[in-house]
């Protein structure tokens, strides 16, 4: 990462919500919490599933998938998935725990700039 991109006109996503964006042929996920903006991989780290279709609660993504769920602020795995205790056990053997790729994020003005 070097260098800041424009990846949207400040104002046009609600408090609360996020979606997806395109910044130079990556799919990422916009959202804004609070009055900051948080970037992150669109794809959830787990499936591929893409987490702007999920839910939003604070600042912790969930994935529509299967539950798996990050922090935005950091990317840290809170919950892997929400399948049963077994089924997870097994999934971590194959599919191990990543963190969720976070692009840091300014404000110039009414652009919102990501790092990539």
């Amino acid at each position: 990462m070097d260098r800041f991109v424009e990846i949207d006109k400040g104002g046009d996503l609600a408090e609360g919500t996020m979606r997806e964006v395109t910044v130079q042929g990556r799919k990422m996920l916009l959202a804004k919490i609070g009055h900051s903006y948080y970037a992150a991989d669109n794809r959830c780290p787990h499936m591929g599933a893409r987490l702007s279709e999920g839910k939003l609660e604070g600042f912790v993504v969930t994935c529509p998938r299967h539950g798996s769920q990050f922090d935005l602020r950091d990317g840290h795995v809170i919950q892997w998935t929400n399948l049963p205790t077994l089924v997870a056990t097994m999934g971590k053997i194959i599919r191990r725990p990543r963190r969720l790729t976070i692009y840091a994020v300014k404000l110039e003005g009414d652009r919102i700039m990501v790092e990539i």
